[in-house]
């Protein structure tokens, strides 16, 4: 392998960003570099500043570099202009760490959590000069990898990449390395491509598009098969039971260079029981799995010392909802390496911010606090399962105006099953009463609704509703706006239409979708996440090129027998339980969070030795909330008990008889 680094030095000047393509962040690694150890190359899709900061890859960039049998370096997808530089001067796609060639690396990783971005995986394939189709590729080529939540349907780029995993990676990516260092150790004329594709796919979680058969009949898919007989017909994802065996990244990155998200984040949980039905990562990623708060607090103080960071973000589903937050703001915000701080708590849920949480929070510097409602009316909510009333949100948000914030964000989706004209413009009086709230306390408190299209996903509820319409959405926006504007201090931002539509045809399409992804990006359809750079006319005219109708993929209720893309690979959720979730929906039916309930049996927790057998929620004397949990791994049962507002918490663990 041989650096790049001389021939890129001569044009960089001549592009936007520069930093983007230097490396040399605090926190990167020397990779060594050994024919015996299987050498990988993680990528992001996406710009350097969209993919640096995300915390899987910056996990798996450790964890491959601590083992004796592999070496990692990161990529991201290079801009536009930096793109055309490098084609021009035959430059291949390179990593950031010591700028070797793409194509050089034994193993090409993508980590795709968007739609929009699929275009860009083919772009960097392109760059690297390895076959855009998989069964193009010999056993001189990469193996591509994807994972992130978008394998939970890889159908339509199951094309593109020789294995898909699914679920969490932390330990199947050993195993991988493990299998690929074995293989590439035997004599070159006995490498065979297709025998090390079949013993990867005997990994749990991973998932080999080209060892499984796609039947279609009118139009539908009728089945997607194993061509063999030992293949397994289901892919169950990969869990990572204990989250406090895995504290990474205990280096994260800092940038050069402005990224989104630059601050210290530290993962405080997995997993979200609270059943919101248009949500696919709090459903793919069942069971909760808690950090203890003591590695919570070491990661915090450690990490701020070592990157000079101020700000900290404690990331989850629900921050809020971790067991005994308000004591581990405290602890945070008590350490003297970490203050002055900014903290905050990403995907806050309206219930579960109290006072208290607001008053440990204040001890930071301030920044806006953002609270999602979803639906603006509470017949909505109880359609979509986010069981917050108005008054929860008025709690909610009083607590923060109280305790100094003046400015709120609120999140919601329109083009939801069952939505009403009614339920749209709730939006806009709920954020009008926030604002009153507000000005109880300060003179211009300001309030900014942000709103997205919904679209349907896999291994949801709704994974069976239509979608609404381009023009259904833009209506929607319409009605929004004529109404926000009457109202002083109300800001209002929206998802475009258009971009919401393309997501949908991707999220619940098929390999029919392969010839399409290719066209659009032929036709220069790159970074179509990036508003500047989606154009649906590309899109519209791959589809009718293919002669399949938008109509067909994203406008369409599935019934319960139709056969799914998906139906193949198993988040852990029983399809049973997601369908009489999709009626429950219908009748505006809501369903309690199962930590403080009897099992549902929706089937995440099985197999795991992790699972939630009962709960309850008694409020204590004063009327702070006090929760209990019982919980049982492999044959310990731990018995929890926190009352938050206070500093009590009590723990009692057995063994099961």
């Amino acid at each position: 392998m041989s650096s790049l680094w001389n021939e890129l030095e001569q044009f960089l000047d001549d592009v936007e960003k520069p930093a983007r393509y230097i490396g040399g962040e605090d926190g990167a690694i020397d990779p060594e570099h050994s024919p015996e150890k299987a050498s990988w190359l993680l990528i992001y899709p996406d710009t350097y500043e969209i993919g640096l900061p995300n915390q899987g890859l910056q996990i798996l960039y450790e964890i491959l570099n601590e083992r004796d049998d592999s070496v990692a370096e990161r990529s991201y997808a290079p801009w536009v202009d930096m793109s055309h530089e490098m084609r021009k001067r035959k430059i291949p796609l390179f990593s950031v760490d010591t700028h070797r060639a793409a194509g050089e690396f034994d193993i090409l990783a993508f980590n795709l959590s968007a739609e929009l971005v699929y275009t860009n995986l083919l772009e960097c394939l392109d760059l690297s000069d390895v076959p855009l189709y998989s069964r193009d590729r010999n056993a001189e080529h990469p193996i591509v990898i994807a994972g992130g939540h978008c394998t939970y349907n890889p159908e339509p780029f199951a094309d593109f990449i020789d294995i898909a995993v699914l679920g969490d990676g932390e330990e199947v990516v050993g195993e991988i390395s493990e299998i690929f260092s074995h293989w590439k150790s035997k004599p070159e004329k006995e490498l065979n491509r297709s025998e090390l594709l079949q013993e990867l796919g005997g990994l749990p979680g991973v998932y080999v598009p080209s060892l499984y058969e796609t039947t279609f009949s009118n139009g539908r898919l009728v089945s997607i098969l194993p061509k063999l007989e030992k293949n397994t017909t289901v892919i169950e994802k990969r869990t990572i039971s204990d989250l406090g065996a895995w504290p990474y990244p205990k280096n994260q990155l800092v940038p050069l260079t402005e990224v989104v998200h630059d601050r210290l984040n530290v993962e405080i949980f997995r997993g979200c029981t609270r059943g919101c039905r248009f949500c696919q990562a709090g459903m793919i990623t069942r069971p909760v799995r808690e950090r203890p708060r003591e590695q919570i607090v070491s990661m915090v103080e450690k990490g701020l010392k070592r990157t000079g960071y101020d700000e900290v973000s404690l990331t989850s589903l629900s921050s809020a909802d971790f067991s005994g937050i308000e004591n581990v703001i405290s602890e945070v915000m008590t350490q003297d390496s970490c203050s002055p701080v900014s903290l905050s708590l990403p995907s806050l849920r309206v219930d579960a911010f109290t006072v208290d949480t607001a008053s440990q929070m204040q001890q930071a510097r301030r920044t806006g606090l953002t609270f999602a409602p979803e639906a603006g009316t509470w017949r909505l909510r109880q359609v979509i399962n986010k069981l917050i009333s108005d008054d929860d949100l008025f709690a909610a948000v009083e607590s923060a105006y109280s305790q100094g914030w003046r400015r709120v964000k609120l999140y919601f989706l329109i083009g939801l099953p069952t939505e009403t004209d009614e339920d749209t413009l709730g939006i806009i009086d709920l954020a009008e009463k926030t604002l009153e709230v507000g000005r109880k306390y300060h003179k211009s408190p300001s309030v900014t609704v942000s709103i997205g299209g919904f679209v349907p996903k896999p291994g949801t509820p709704f994974q069976w509703f239509g979608q609404n319409t381009e023009q259904e959405l833009l209506r929607k926006i319409y009605l929004l706006r004529d109404a926000a504007k009457k109202i002083r201090g109300l800001k209002l931002k929206w998802h475009d239409s258009r971009a919401t539509v393309v997501e949908g045809i991707l999220s619940r399409g098929d390999r029919r979708l392969a010839p399409v992804l290719e066209k659009v990006w032929k036709e220069g359809g790159v970074f179509q996440e990036w508003s500047e750079h989606f154009d649906i006319d590309l899109w519209k005219n791959a589809m009718e090129e293919e002669d399949l109708l938008i109509e067909d993929f994203s406008y369409r209720h599935r019934d319960e027998n139709e056969v799914l893309p998906w139906d193949h690979l198993s988040a852990g959720l029983h399809k049973d339980f997601l369908w009489q979730d999709w009626r429950d929906a219908l009748n505006n039916q809501g369903l309690e969070d199962c930590r403080w309930t009897p099992c549902y049996d929706c089937g995440a927790c099985t197999g795991y030795g992790i699972e939630h057998v009962v709960a309850s929620a008694v409020p204590p004397a004063g009327g702070s909330q006090g929760t209990g949990a019982v919980s049982q791994q492999g044959n310990e049962i731990t018995v929890s008990i926190s009352q938050t507002g206070t500093a009590k918490d009590l723990q009692v663990s057995g063994v099961n008889e």
